[in-house]
């Protein structure tokens, strides 16, 4: 029985092991394809006209690769949708975790995953029809498809994300830590501020770095809202993110320009890294602080 059991437990883990394999194979594969796509443009037009080039016309004459404004977009955009996200996604989820009643938490939940599950090009187009026209009203504005839009629908779109994986860690916190809190005279407010909250920041800090992914590298929404014009990025100017880039050109793209659009995937993979191995270690040094 003992030798069925230990064969048993080898095959699942093996079948683990394998699917772990999988799933580093494809990363590595990814990550391949991309610097061997990507490196021959970077070569042709120049490491630095390349990234601190301030003009993108890859279809003139006398074509221009520059992405720096893609770049500068993606960070302004990725940066604001992130400083509105975290202080209502974060406030909401320690609301739902801990003061809601029963009730308000179940239909708060359900509003949360139903926007989670909300297709990118339905974001857009009420982005479209709502968000375009009422920036151009209250800005006076001549049109309303700017970076600020853009922001505004990035940090609906990653709400959802920072408010699930929030819960669930606050959830987590035994409550034998607020117990203790409270019999030493703490009111709930303080307990959940100063006890849960710091118990569960590892949690709250991996949903803060799956918005950040998930802002930088979405396309349809703010292709849609954005007016995807390669300018400098300003908050009432039409801009164009490194996502929408790759995605808008591809289709009819060829050549020097093709090559250099692989360049953007790479320049936009190699971001979303740099971000996540920064994240990941402010998380740990913060976790041996303490």
């Amino acid at each position: 029985m003992t030798g069925s059991n230990n064969l048993k437990e080898n095959i699942i883990y093996g079948i683990f092991l394998v699917l772990g394999l999988i799933t580093v194979g494809f990363v590595l594969l990814i990550s391949v394809y991309l610097i061997i796509a990507g490196l021959p443009a970077i070569r042709e037009i120049g490491l630095i006209d390349f990234l601190f080039g301030t003009t993108w016309a890859s279809t003139a004459a006398e074509p221009k690769f520059g992405i720096l404004p893609f770049i500068l977009t993606s960070v302004y955009g990725t940066a604001g949708a992130v400083i509105i996200a975290i202080p209502v996604g974060f406030f909401t989820a320690v609301y739902v975790s801990k003061i809601a009643p029963k009730w308000v938490r179940t239909w708060v939940t359900g509003a949360v995953n139903l926007l989670a599950g909300i297709p990118s090009v339905v974001y857009g187009l009420v982005g479209m029809m709502v968000l375009i026209p009422g920036i151009r009203i209250v800005f006076d504005v001549p049109d309303g498809a700017t970076l600020l839009a853009a922001i505004i629908v990035l940090s609906i779109m990653i709400l959802p994300y920072i408010i699930s994986v929030s819960v669930t860690s606050l959830d987590a916190v035994p409550k034998s830590y607020e117990d203790a809190s409270l019999a030493l005279g703490a009111n709930h407010i303080e307990t959940y501020f100063r006890v849960s909250v710091p118990a569960a920041k590892s949690g709250i800090a991996a949903a803060v770095v799956l918005g950040v992914g998930r802002a930088i590298g979405e396309a349809m929404a703010v292709i849609m809202v954005s007016g995807n014009v390669a300018n400098m990025p300003g908050i009432f100017e039409s801009v164009r993110f490194l996502t929408s880039a790759v995605a808008s050109e591809m289709s009819y793209s060829s050549g020097l320009q093709r090559e250099a659009l692989f360049s953007i995937a790479l320049v936009l993979f190699l971001f979303i890294m740099l971000i996540n191995a920064c994240l990941n270690f402010f998380i740990k040094r913060g976790q041996k602080l303490h």
